[in-house]
């Protein structure tokens, strides 16, 4: 499961994506970040717990990605 990305070249100054993080206004959270065969997109639920894609990137920009990992 990914936890985290990171869009851009410089990974400090980049735009970093985690799960859970409040998005629009705080009137939405990160649901899911979920990886396909081009690109990896980042679902969001809103208010009424509608589950809707928000944004996709495509596999040739520089990405990091964090995976979650329970010990």
């Amino acid at each position: 499961m990914i936890r985290k990305i990171t869009i851009g070249p410089d990974y400090l100054n980049s735009m970093k994506y985690v799960l859970g993080q409040i998005v629009l206004n705080n009137s939405n959270v990160i649901d899911l970040i979920k990886e396909t065969t081009e690109a990896y997109e980042i679902w969001i639920k809103n208010s009424n717990n509608e589950i809707i894609k928000w944004k996709q990137f495509n596999k040739t920009m520089p990405i990091s990605v964090e995976f979650n990992i329970n010990f």
